[in-house]
């Protein structure tokens, strides 16, 4: 297998087969309470692509230049919460500036980002894979837009529902986590489609 057809199926496997939202459960939160509507859900989709990616090349080279050089993987933890923290701080003050409304539209699950559990997943499993430079950012990216997508999903199926016969003990949360589950169920059929 070439290099190209590997980091093409790396990026599928991470969007598709094993989507942090709704294969591997990370990320729930923003998934859960960003999601009744599509344009927001794409933006905070965009945001935690943006965050995820950026993640990705900073913690490979904190993590390989640093961490390991020194004999210091004991400070992965910490040491990817400040970069995490800091790239969320600096999306945080973009989105403020270009974008009031959807900073506002956003509120409190724009800095929650920060403890967003799939981006540190995704940067914790970057050393446990092994994965080179490329691999680490292509990884970030398709975890990113898997996220995007699940989020995007969900809102579409949540904008749906509210104008749906949907029965009154349902409403809201319950039906919400019901497609959730039938979202998860879908996307564990994308399992036989490749091996990375």
């Amino acid at each position: 297998m070439d290099s190209l057809q590997y980091l093409l199926l790396l990026f599928i496997s991470t969007v598709l087969i094993n989507n942090f939202v709704l294969i591997q459960f990370l990320g729930i939160c923003p998934f859960l309470g960003v999601s009744r509507y599509v344009e927001t859900a794409f933006s905070m989709g965009l945001a935690a692509t943006f965050v995820m990616t950026m993640t990705a090349f900073a913690t490979y080279f904190i993590n390989t230049f640093i961490l390991e050089a020194l004999n210091l993987e004991f400070l992965r933890y910490m040491s990817f919460i400040i970069v995490i923290a800091s790239l969320v701080q600096f999306v945080e003050m973009f989105i403020k500036k270009v974008s009031p409304v959807l900073y506002k539209a956003l509120g409190i699950y724009l800095p929650l980002i920060t403890t967003n559990c799939a981006i540190m997943g995704m940067a914790l499993l970057i050393p446990m894979n092994d994965y080179n430079f490329i691999e680490s950012i292509i990884f970030g990216f398709g975890a990113g837009v898997g996220f995007t997508l699940a989020i995007v999903l969900i809102a579409g199926l949540r904008e749906e529902a509210q104008y749906g016969d949907v029965p009154r003990d349902l409403k809201g949360m319950p039906i919400t986590l019901i497609l959730a589950g039938l979202m998860a169920l879908a996307f564990m059929g994308f399992a036989g489609l490749a091996v990375v």
